[in-house]
């Protein structure tokens, strides 16, 4: 959970599309689909002097989707005007030329896009999601070759991933265990020392198939290679040399999956409404902790929470405003708790926290603290301010408890808070 003591402070991304695109009509369809679907504010020019202006007015473009057939410039100026700013940028046309089209990838354009292509508007909307996300992912470049290296790092890079380069498997190793956002790792087969094949082994051994995409590449003509890629861990595999579009297309279909598999694990341990991990995963977590904690000689608090009156909530101000008063509950708990600590929603109006390190009086300021943040909450609900205090009960592990045991107490010590007239931390009784 987010610690109090050292917040990491990310930088913020510009998230500005410029739009050029003299099809009024067509302009409006991708600037609605891109508004609605993925909140990022679109701005349309219908020339390239508007489009000049645009870009000198503002400085957080984050990129260009732009038709060629403008009233004031050539192909070559349209596209010089954006690379000449160093702004990502895909074309959109409306009359397919192989030559053309050829012509503009090799200006580093992300992508051409045919207006006449059934879907185009869908198209358009994942590649500007894909590229956007793309910037908060590192991938691995692992190659002996400096060339090569460089060749697959430029084109990762054009797709708005940071990139981070090895040139064997002992150096790749040392970038995945201090580099977490690594989502991607692209490595060659033929290295000194340490395989490609080998090196993935390796890597899954550190990072597991949900956390990091493994795309292996050759040039050798072995049948075999890409089943002894596969079998060691690979999702996937290109062949040397491999076309960029090729190359766009496995990458982004790659990081496609993983994010499909995280939403897949957060609708299985995240409660929808909160966001707090649910009960089954905080049960998990603790089925795991509790033991190593008393066998360490730790200590350990299991909480549970309960909004005070919480039915007369949602009976006087309606279940929205239930709904409000739960998420600025667990918003509260999450930016209590510290690293370490361990939350979830456990079901209605409780919440639970797994606390180590905390006994005697500092166990009891730190619930305590939390028991007056909440009170101290105004939430902005459709029927006014909301008000709420929580009752908490907190039980200490000791040598005989186990998990079960805790809960119990922690359950009972709830009882007695709310019993003892609500809006009160009882940790002992």
């Amino acid at each position: 959970m987010p610690s109090l003591q050292a917040v990491v402070q990310t930088p913020v991304l510009p998230l500005r599309v410029l739009l050029v695109e003299n099809s009024r009509a067509y302009a409006r369809a991708i600037a609605e689909a891109i508004e609605q679907q993925l909140e990022l504010p679109v701005v349309v020019a219908s020339t390239l002097a508007e489009a000049r202006e645009l870009l000198d007015r503002h400085d957080d473009w984050f990129l260009a989707l732009t038709g060629l057939v403008l009233a004031d410039g050539d192909r070559e100026t349209v596209i010089d005007c954006f690379q000449d700013r160093g702004l990502s940028t895909v074309v959109v046309t409306g009359v397919y030329d192989e030559d053309l089209r050829e012509r503009v990838l090799r200006r580093r354009v992300i992508d051409v896009v045919l207006k006449s292509t059934p879907g185009s508007v869908d198209y358009i909307v994942w590649l500007v999601k894909r590229l956007e996300r793309n910037r908060r992912i590192s991938a691995l470049v692992v190659d002996d070759s400096m060339s090569a290296r460089l060749h697959t790092a430029t084109l990762l890079k054009m797709f708005g991933y940071r990139v981070v380069e090895a040139i064997d498997g002992a150096a790749a190793l040392k970038a995945l265990e201090s580099d977490a956002t690594i989502r991607l790792a692209i490595i060659d087969q033929e290295m000194p020392g340490m395989q490609g094949v080998e090196l993935t082994q390796r890597l899954r051994a550190l990072r597991a198939r949900d956390r990091v995409a493994v795309i292996g590449v050759s040039g050798r003509d072995d049948a075999t290679l890409v089943a002894r890629f596969l079998k060691s861990g690979a999702n996937d595999f290109l062949r040397k040399p491999f076309s960029r579009e090729e190359f766009f297309c496995r990458v982004s279909q790659n990081v496609d999956q993983l994010e499909l598999i995280g939403s897949l694990q957060d609708l299985a341990t995240r409660d929808f409404l909160t966001g707090l991990p649910n009960r089954r995963h905080f049960l998990e977590q603790a089925e795991r902790l509790v033991p190593q904690m008393r066998a360490a000689g730790r200590r350990l608090a299991m909480a549970i929470l309960d909004i005070d009156h919480f039915k007369r909530i949602n009976d006087s101000w309606g279940h929205e405003a239930g709904d409000h008063a739960l998420r600025a509950v667990a918003a509260a708990l999450s930016a209590h708790a510290r690293d370490g600590d361990h939350v979830a929603r456990f079901g209605g109006e409780e919440f639970c926290l797994l606390a180590p390190d905390l006994e005697g009086a500092a166990l009891l300021d730190y619930f305590d603290s939390l028991r007056q943040r909440i009170e101290h909450l105004v939430v902005h609900s459709p029927g006014g301010e909301l008000r709420m205090t929580v009752s908490i009960g907190v039980r200490a592990v000791t040598a005989d408890d186990d998990l079960q045991c805790l809960l119990a107490e922690a359950d009972r010590r709830l009882y007695l808070a709310k019993a003892g007239g609500r809006n009160r931390v009882v940790a002992s009784g």
